[in-house]
This record gives C-alpha cells, sequence and structure tokens, in this order.
C-alpha cells in the first residue's frame, strides 16, 4: 500500500511578491495551467497508490483543499500544523496517521514528496519511485538524488556509495558547496542533489526517529492521541506539537541512518528556489525572454517579466527580473534574485504587511480584493461562490454598505432575512449581527465599502461558522 505524503508548508520568500506567507509558493501557478500542489498530485497518476495525505500549516488549509477540489483530487486527508517544526515531525505524523488508518496487518510505504518541485519528465518521475520500491518494501529509507547539470550551489549534495541494482548505498549528505567543490562534484559522477523526497515504510521511519530523535517521535504521538477531525481537516494536539523539537528529516534520520539507500532520479527536477530558477525551467521567446501577461519588451533580452494587472514595458535591459502585482513591483537583477529574502525581512521590520497577505485574498466561501484605502474608509471587491456563505459576524468600529453588482445575495441584518439583487444595495450598522450568502447558481459580486475608527480583518466576532474558524 503506497500512500503518498505531499508536504505544503513553508512560505517561499525568494518568489516575493507572488508568493506572500498566506499564499506561498506551493500555490502558484508557475508553468502550466495547474498550480504546483496540482502538478505534484497529478504526476502520481500512472502510479498505485491510495489516496495522499496531506500537510500544511493551519492557516493554509482552505487554500489546500480548493485546489485539490477543483484539480478533481481525492485525498485521504489534511494534516494540519498548528506550528512549523520542520520536516522530521511533518513526517512523523503523516507516519502516525498511515499506520492509524491501514488495515490489520498493513504497513503502508511513503512516499514523501514537497508540493513546491517542478518535475518536467514525469515518466521518468514514476520510474524512479518504481525502482526504488523494492528498496522500500525491504526496510530500507531510500531518498532521490536528482542527476546534477550543472555545479549548483544553492542545493545539498548526497555522496553515492556502491551500486546496489538500481540503488547506491549513501556515503555521507553534504551541505550547500561552494562553487569550486561543487564543480568538483559534478565532475565525480558520484554525487546528486538532494531532491528532498524519500519512499519508506511508516513503520521504518518512526523506528529511525526513535533511535536516532526519540523526543520528537514521543511529541508526535502525543500530538496524535488527541485529534480532531472536520471536513477532511486533521487536527492534532497544539499544546504537544509545540514541545516538539524543530528538526529536518536530514539531520534527524537520513543523516544517521545505517539503512539509508539513494535512487538515482533524471526527470527535470527543480525546487524552484528563485525568479533565475523560474527562468531556467519556463519557455522563453527569441530574445531569451520570459513574459507573462501583459508585456511589452523593446530591444529586452534574458528577463523575467509577469504582468499580473498593469502594462509592464521594459526597453533595452538585460538579463532584468520584473514581477507586478497588484500591491506590489519588483525590479531585481537575475544575479542578485536570491536577496529578494532580505526584502521579504525588510517589510517584516517595518510593520508592514505585503509579505503576509496579497491585496486579493482567499477565503473558502471565495475571495475580496481591497481595492481602496483611507483613514476611516475601506473599499472591496467581494466575489461569493455559489452555494457559500460567510460566518454570522459582528464588528465593533465598523459598519458596511454592501452593493450588489451581480448575482443575489441573501443578507441576514440583525433579526431581518431577506435578498438583495443586482444593482440594490443594504446597509450593516456598526455592531449588528449579520451574514452574506450566496443561495445562486452564479458566483455574487459585490462592493463591500467600510467606514469607521478601525478596519482591520481581527474586528471581527463570528458567532457560528460552517467552516469552523469560531
Amino acid at each position: 500500500m503506497l500512500i503518498p505524503v505531499i508536504m505544503a508548508g513553508g512560505t517561499g520568500s525568494r518568489l516575493w511578491p507572488l508568493s506572500r506567507e498566506l499564499y506561498p509558493k506551493q500555490f502558484l501557478t508557475v508553468t502550466g495551467e495547474l498550480s504546483m500542489l496540482q502538478q505534484t498530485v497529478a504526476r502520481l497518476s500512472g502510479i498505485e497508490h491510495q489516496a495522499p495525505l496531506l500537510i500544511c500549516n493551519e492557516e493554509h488549509r482552505f487554500i489546500a483543499a480548493e485546489q485539490l477540489r477543483l484539480g478533481g483530487f481525492e485525498h485521504s486527508g489534511i494534516i494540519l500544523e498548528p506550528v512549523g517544526r520542520n520536516t522530521a515531525p511533518a513526517i512523523a505524523l503523516a507516519a502516525l496517521q498511515a499506520l492509524k488508518t491501514a488495515k490489520q496487518d498493513e504497513d503502508p510505504v511513503l512516499l514523501v514528496l514537497a508540493a513546491d518541485h517542478l518535475i518536467e519528465d514525469t515518466a521518468a518521475f514514476q520510474s524512479s519511485v518504481e525502482k526504488a520500491l523494492p528498496f522500500a518494501l525491504d526496510g530500507k529509507l531510500v531518498t532521490f538524488g536528482i542527476v546534477p547539470t550543472s555545479p549548483e550551489t544553492g542545493y545539498g549534495y548526497i555522496n553515492a556509495g556502491e551500486a546496489k541494482g538500481a540503488a547506491f548505498s549513501v556515503n555521507q549528505f553534504v551541505e550547500k558547496p561552494d562553487l569550486g567543490t561543487a564543480q568538483r562534484y559534478l565532475d565525480s559522477g558520484d554525487y546528486y542533489w538532494n531532491s528532498g523526497m524519500f519512499l519508506f515504510k511508516a513503520s521504518r521511519y518512526i523506528e529511525e526517529l526513535k533511535i536516532h530523535h526519540p523526543e520528537i517521535i514521543a511529541a508526535c504521538v502525543n500530538a496524535m492521541s488527541e485529534t480532531n477531525s472536520d471536513m477532511g481537516f486533521i487536527r492534532v494536539d497544539k499544546a504537544a506539537f509545540e514541545l516538539c523539537p524543530d528538526d529536518s528529516i536530514d539531520y534527524a534520520v537520513m543523516e544517521k541512518s545505517a539503512d539509508v539507500m539513494v535512487v538515482p532520479m533524471d526527470a527535470g527536477w527543480s525546487d524552484v528556489g528563485s525568479w533565475s530558477a523560474l527562468w531556467d525551467v519556463s519557455v522563453k521567446d527569441e530574445n531569451n525572454n520570459v513574459t507573462k501577461g501583459d508585456v511589452i519588451s523593446i530591444d529586452s533580452s534574458n528577463g523575467y517579466f509577469y504582468s499580473e494587472n498593469k502594462l509592464i514595458a521594459t526597453v533595452g535591459i538585460d538579463n532584468i527580473v520584473v514581477v507586478e502585482t497588484k500591491d506590489a513591483i519588483l525590479v531585481a537583477n537575475k544575479d542578485r534574485v536570491q536577496d529578494v529574502k532580505k526584502i521579504v525581512n525588510h517589510l517584516k521590520q517595518a510593520g508592514r504587511t505585503e509579505h503576509k497577505i496579497h491585496r486579493e485574498v482567499y477565503r473558502p466561501w471565495g475571495k475580496y480584493d481591497s481595492l481602496d484605502f483611507g483613514d476611516r474608509d475601506q473599499v472591496k471587491r467581494i466575489t461569493v461562490k455559489p452555494g457559500a456563505k460567510l460566518s454570522i459576524q459582528m464588528h465593533h468600529h465598523r459598519a458596511e454598505h454592501w452593493i450588489v453588482v451581480s448575482g443575489t445575495a441573501k443578507v441576514t441584518n440583525g433579526d431581518k432575512t431577506f435578498l438583495v439583487t443586482e444593482n440594490e444595495s443594504t446597509y450593516i450598522p456598526l455592531g449588528q449581527i449579520h451574514a452574506l450568502e450566496n443561495p445562486g447558481v452564479l458566483p455574487l459580486e459585490l462592493i463591500e465599502v467600510q467606514t469607521g475608527s478601525y478596519l482591520g480583518e481581527d474586528d471581527i466576532v463570528r458567532f457560528d461558522d460552517k467552516y469552523g474558524r469560531v
């Protein structure tokens, strides 16, 4: 029984401004028509497996669930991490959950994947998994080593030892090298990029954790002893999980175990860790430019130009990244894009919000776009999906005016419930209990004008909510 475990945590700060803390890299559509998470699930088609387990942060749960639904992908649960504790504990939670739900005497084999990797050759990926499966069934902990194509200094490496069929023993895991060392690794032919993908029995991973990092597995067992499940989300005990040490699977297990094997994978893999890496894997025009959206490029070359909302026009530039979103513009030399995370750190230190959220914010019921801000007013465009309903709520510091642009709104305003249709409006006084629902089969579009002394999203008192946010 093979269960894919897809790790969808992380913030992907190096792809700012597209990637934000509340809408990180794994949910972006950077190549093709599917998001990176959706691509990760889609490439499993053709491998015999059970519905995957997903692991993500509590605050990303609705985005993850919605992307799986839109892609038509089944899952066997979405484990919610109340706090980030790195990959070793996350995978431990998945292993415990897989054993908990397995049939008697079954020991699930876990295929651990990151949700934010690109793989161009699905057939080669699947072939490597099939080659690794006998070793995992034999109790080995298998990691997949990417056949290197360049002296990359941004990846860790795996030094392969003795060949044993389709796999190799592992001499050592190596940290990110300098350029000269990376070139020697490449020339030797004995080193692979560390992909962060793994295959092993659930029980074997737990056994190795007990030997090499017992504090992690003890904390995870306690966290999984009291789980709550609703809408496919699996919530672990927060207090117990907060006591878990923070460590990666490489440090906690793979570098210490005597039963680790590496299976080579040559599948056009990239972890898309920067704008330059995304440029590398994207389709380019005759001037070696990658363009997305509304872009006019004259006498410009080797660039990455992404327009979300406005026209980008370039003249006579080379090796430049320009990324435009509704609330931020990044201009960077392609050779310096690793330093984008410095901008993210600066935004955090300045108390700004552009590192955390987009102007357009997705919710389980739809989305809203903050169009305009004033000292005591804010204008939003709100989209409510058919059949969806916002929580029954009230605000202490603001009143709201709703104008329906298209569709029909079912409005609860105090003790009254009524319909508001296109070109009609209603007013929600400060302190009034209210709710908004779309009873129709088409999306509901409305403009919301907020007025008051405080307009933050935390000025919400929820009384009832179908999405468990009370």
